[in-house]
């Protein structure tokens, strides 16, 4: 972060997370950056709870590969399709908190929206469109039996939504996922607040999203680790980039400086 020093002794943040506003600046204020990466941690680990809590509930349904028996006991008995059921309306929620995580995020940075930004913001709302539709074709039957009393469809139209559903998540939500870890870890490290260690392995993770071909829900549990992970190194950057900025003494001009001014760069990472 450059702390530049003027004529008459004042100074100010050249940029970085804490900013100050006023004209010509974008970033938020030194408070403001702490309370919005308060929002983005809490924001962070609630969609990693909300999300595993859904993902582990509607994979109660069976795997695609399973006989039509293990389909029929399934739906023969209520308890595998209320789970199912409170896992579907846990997935609006976890997605409307990742939204929030990521427009805290978006909020923290202090450059012009550019190419990187706009592909970050387009690739985490396509995630979410696509964890929603799977979500709601992998639950639908679940979802119809648990509301009407109607007979259960065959285990052919149940195999097939589940299809859809699979395809929505892991073919198509999977690799969007991919290119917002790879758009928000570049994000991340131009401003600041992640870490070389933590920058590596999430390259290394969107590599795994955009190349898996696995249908295996667990493999998905990558994701919400990611996001706290990140959220934690978010917070961890606002506060310490707090405390040597608000440090900064001003003090006179020298005069051999050029221009009457000198910058000074403090390291806080």
């Amino acid at each position: 972060m450059l702390i530049h020093k003027g004529r008459g002794g004042t100074t100010a943040p050249a940029g970085g997370l804490a900013a100050a506003v006023g004209p010509g600046r974008s970033g938020p204020g030194r408070p403001e950056a702490a309370k919005i990466a308060r929002m983005a941690v809490f924001s962070g680990i609630t969609f990693a709870i909300l999300f595993t809590a859904a993902l582990v509930l509607v994979n109660q349904i069976p795997r695609l590969d399973s006989p039509d028996s293990t389909y029929t006991a399934f739906y023969a008995s209520g308890s595998g399709r209320v789970l199912v059921t409170v896992g579907l309306y846990l997935v609006p929620f976890a997605g409307i908190v990742f939204l929030s995580f990521m427009m805290a995020f978006r909020a923290l940075l202090d450059r012009p929206a550019d190419l990187i930004q706009g592909l970050q913001l387009a690739s985490g709302v396509v995630f979410i469109c696509m964890l929603f539709a799977g979500s709601a074709a992998v639950g639908a039957v679940a979802l119809m039996l648990h509301f009407a009393e109607v007979p259960a469809p065959p285990v052919s139209v149940d195999r097939v939504l589940s299809s859809v559903g699979y395809g929505l998540v892991f073919a198509y939500g999977v690799r969007v996922a991919g290119v917002f870890t790879i758009t928000t870890t570049t994000l991340a490290r131009r401003a600041g607040l992640m870490p070389r260690w933590l920058a590596i392995l999430s390259y290394l993770m969107a590599a795994f999203l955009l190349a898996t071909t696995t249908t295996q829900p667990a493999t998905l549990l990558v994701y919400p680790a990611w996001v706290v992970l990140l959220s934690l190194a978010v917070v961890r950057s606002a506060r310490i980039r707090a405390v040597p900025a608000a440090a900064v003494p001003p003090g006179p001009s020298r005069a051999g400086a050029p221009g009457g001014a000198a910058a000074e760069r403090l390291d806080t990472r």
